[in-house]
Parts: C-alpha cells; sequence; structure tokens
C-alpha cells in the first residue's frame, strides 16, 4: 500500500522536474494533482478496509457454518440413535405381543375355542409386519432426504 501511496505522489514530481514553467504558471493544476493524489490515498485506504472487513466476515462466517455442521451431526447422531432405540422397542412390544396372543390363543384352546384365535392371530401377524414395513420405508425415506441435503 505504501508503495501505491508513494506512486501516487510521483506523478506531480515528475510533472514539475520535467516542465517547470508549467509548475510556476499553474499552480491550479499542482493543487488538483494533490487533490487527487489524497483522494486516490483516501480510496486505497477505504478499499483495504473494505478488504479486510469482507475477510472478517467470511471468517466468522465460515466458523457459524461450522458450529452450526457441528449441531446437526450431533443431532443427527442423536436421531439415529433414538430411531434405532425405537426399532428395538417395538421389536421388543411385538415379542411380548406375540407371547401374550399365544397365551391367550393356549387359554382358549383349554376351553374349546382355538378356531377363532388362529384367524385372529393371522390377522395380527399381517399387522404388525405391515407397521414394520411402514416404520423401515419412512425411516429409508427420512434418510434419503437428508442424505440430499448433504
Amino acid at each position: 500500500m505504501a508503495d501505491q501511496t508513494s506512486d501516487s505522489t510521483s506523478p506531480p514530481a515528475l510533472v514539475s522536474a520535467s516542465s517547470p514553467k508549467k509548475e510556476i504558471t499553474s499552480p491550479p493544476v499542482d493543487s488538483k494533482l494533490t487533490e487527487l493524489s489524497e483522494s486516490r490515498a483516501e480510496l486505497l485506504n477505504r478499499i483495504q478496509n473494505l478488504k479486510q472487513d469482507l475477510q472478517s466476515w467470511r471468517g466468522k462466517l465460515d466458523t457459524q457454518v461450522q458450529v452450526y455442521r457441528e449441531e446437526l451431526s450431533g443431532l443427527k447422531k442423536t436421531l439415529n440413535l433414538e430411531v434405532e432405540q425405537l426399532r428395538e422397542e417395538f421389536k421388543d412390544l411385538k415379542t411380548t405381543l406375540n407371547q401374550q396372543q399365544d397365551d391367550v390363543s393356549a387359554s382358549l384352546k383349554s376351553l374349546g375355542l382355538q378356531d377363532n384365535s388362529k384367524d385372529s392371530k393371522e390377522q395380527m401377524d399381517k399387522k404388525s409386519e405391515v407397521t414394520e414395513e411402514e416404520v423401515e420405508a419412512r425411516m429409508n425415506d427420512e434418510n434419503a432426504k437428508e442424505a440430499e441435503h448433504y
């Protein structure tokens, strides 16, 4: 920057050295050149300040983006863990329900009402399979959407 500022003052020196008559006869030109040199120096200073501000802004923005990415990554991991826990809970619930259904079927069998319990058990098995498939399909869709965002 200092070199550019000193360069801006060099042209008036060259003009005055090469043509001493103009310096004597045209003081308004020298004052205009001085004003222009000062104006140029001010503009260069403002440009430099703007560049520094821009660089600072970019650094802050990059930092903020990194913080948000880390937060999103943490949230994604937490969500995946919770989904996995829900899957396990659903499996446990299904196992429990099947066990209860088997117990009810055994009780009904001992009372002589076995035929109706088989139909209801088949229906419950089909419903639980459909529910599991729906949950897995939804999770796959959500994971695909998340992958699109990254």
